[in-house]
């Protein structure tokens, strides 16, 4: 059992929802922190059970969520140590944390729901709406149908946008659209995408465009980009380089972001967002902690919305 260090909390985890980097540091893809044994898992839902000496931001029987950012409250950049230690080890019955990686979770949801939101929800925020403040009369694409990928169709949907979303089946389609999104393009059957997006646009291109796969796909998500648009570069889910050709960028006045999570007080804007409109994270499947294996074999074969384990 840990014990809270000062300005910590010990919280007791009741759902954790996993992200592909659990899976890619698991596979040792990613830097981890040395050590003899990995604890993944990074977004928890829980409660307080104890405080720390001079713990002022929650108390004991408080539900809190995972603040993925270490030290950035709010600002235009994170400082450096936000990037230089992955947060992990939340896979746990009892976690200890400090009292600035947390936040209250949604009144609206439960420990399940409200697992999924501090990287996969606050990516999609943070994209669409803290830095590319997307608004009604814009048009959205957003590529597959994963967690960040639904909470930015969710978010873009709710801000009157018009949603066209990018994954590989006709059912998928269906489903993204009850979640708010107007259009779908099948890529399995329709690999020049960005020509239907530049179709159903009538030929100005989409103002915005959450980038999922990187490599070669970014040249498309160029194509299909209106002028002064912007790609929103998420996922590397294709390949960990990007290609795309600089003329069309050049005509286009194109932008390119990278979008690694957020800071803490959008996360917090978020939350009341998300209890105001009343929007629900997609939780494809549910897993006891003993099923750990069976979970990431399901994030690995890719799920619609998230994959949770629950305590």
């Amino acid at each position: 059992m840990p014990k809270p260090g000062p300005r910590e909390v010990m919280v007791k985890v009741s759902a954790v929802s996993l992200n592909y980097r659990d899976a890619a540091m698991l596979d040792g893809a990613m830097d981890v922190a040395p050590g003899d044994v990995l604890v993944p898992g990074s977004d928890m839902s829980g409660e307080v059970v104890a405080a720390g000496a001079d713990t002022t931001r929650f108390k004991r029987g408080d539900a809190v969520i995972s603040a993925d950012t270490m030290n950035w409250i709010d600002g235009p950049a994170p400082p450096y140590e936000t990037n230089s230690v992955p947060i992990i080890g939340r896979l746990a019955e009892y976690v200890c944390v400090h009292e600035e990686q947390l936040v209250s979770p949604p009144q609206s949801l439960t420990h399940a729901e409200s697992s999924t939101l501090p990287v996969a929800g606050l990516t999609a925020w943070f994209a669409m709406v803290e830095l590319a403040r997307v608004r009604a009369g814009q048009t959205v694409v957003v590529q597959g149908t994963g967690g960040v990928s639904l909470f930015a169709v969710q978010f873009a949907a709710a801000h009157g946008a018009r949603v066209i979303v990018v994954t590989s089946s006709a059912d998928k389609i269906e489903r993204a659209k009850a979640l708010g999104a107007a259009d779908g393009v099948d890529r399995q059957t329709t690999p020049d995408w960005d020509q239907a997006v530049l179709a159903m646009t009538g030929g100005l291109g989409a103002h915005q465009i959450v980038e999922m796969s990187g490599g070669d796909n970014v040249a498309r998500s160029v194509q299909a980009l209106a002028l002064g648009g912007r790609i929103s570069l998420v996922g590397l889910m294709g390949s960990t380089e990007m290609r795309a050709p600089i003329i069309p960028m050049l005509f286009k006045r194109a932008e390119i972001v990278a979008i690694g999570v957020g800071h803490r007080r959008a996360q917090e804007d978020m939350v009341a967002a998300i209890d105001r409109l009343g929007l629900k994270p997609v939780i494809d499947g549910t897993y006891s902690f003993e099923q750990v294996p069976d979970a990431i074999a399901h994030l690995r074969r890719g799920p619609f919305g998230k994959v949770v384990v629950t305590f």
